[in-house]
């Protein structure tokens, strides 16, 4: 159990502690509650902390059931398992991810302000969540990484299911993760403070990363 996210983003910057003033790596943080773990992360290694922008595709009678996710590259991952068990047209399906690039869009003009996607080819890159449940977002978000041709692209995760977490880890080159639970429910039952995390926050957290990266 964590205390909250600011505390499994100090536990992960222990083990991430190599990394430290890595001139060629950069932490993406997935928003929201991604931020405020890799805020820490950027101000105790020393690194760079920018947004990968992903939404979960709910299914359609059941939004919080993932039946894939969308990155602000257009990158989809669909999880195929979820889809076997629905019985969904293709117009079902795009309708499905265009409603998420409508809120990927807002969040790409709010949260990078005009920046462009960073640049990570031959990079080290840090990808950082609040925990994983099914990992739609997360798995989608490699994949936007991996067509940007890092270096290396590695895993920062507090807890997920050991099912979700290997597969995560059979994509990555490096998975750091902090609780695998069993039996698992959901990300927010392994923390005691896990209030939603509102956009002005995550304003605040990319600018102070910033402000503390820049004067390092």
């Amino acid at each position: 159990m964590f205390k909250n996210r600011e505390e499994a983003g100090e536990l992960l910057a222990q083990e991430l502690i190599t990394f430290c003033n890595d001139p060629t790596a950069i932490l993406l943080a997935l928003p929201r509650g991604g931020v405020v773990v890799a805020y820490q992360l950027s101000l105790a290694l020393h690194l760079p902390l920018d947004v990968l922008i992903t939404r979960k595709i709910g299914a359609p009678d059941n939004p919080e059931y993932a039946l894939g996710a969308v990155s602000e590259t257009g990158a989809v991952y669909w999880n195929r398992e979820a889809l076997a068990g629905l019985s969904l047209s293709d117009r079902e399906l795009a309708s499905a991810v265009h409603a998420q690039q409508k809120e990927v869009a807002r969040r790409v003009a709010l949260y990078r302000q005009g920046r462009p996607f960073p640049a990570l080819k031959d990079r080290t890159v840090i990808l950082v969540d609040d925990g994983l449940a099914t990992g739609a977002t997360f798995f989608a978000s490699v994949a936007t990484a991996r067509q940007r041709n890092p270096r290396s692209v590695i895993g920062a995760i507090p807890v997920g299911p050991r099912s979700t977490m290997q597969e995560a880890r059979s994509l990555v080159d490096q998975l750091i993760v902090l609780r695998v639970p069993e039996p698992f429910y959901a990300v927010g039952n392994f923390y005691r403070d896990f209030e939603q995390v509102e956009d002005r926050e995550v304003l605040q957290y990319l600018n102070l990363a910033e402000e503390a990266f820049m004067t390092k």
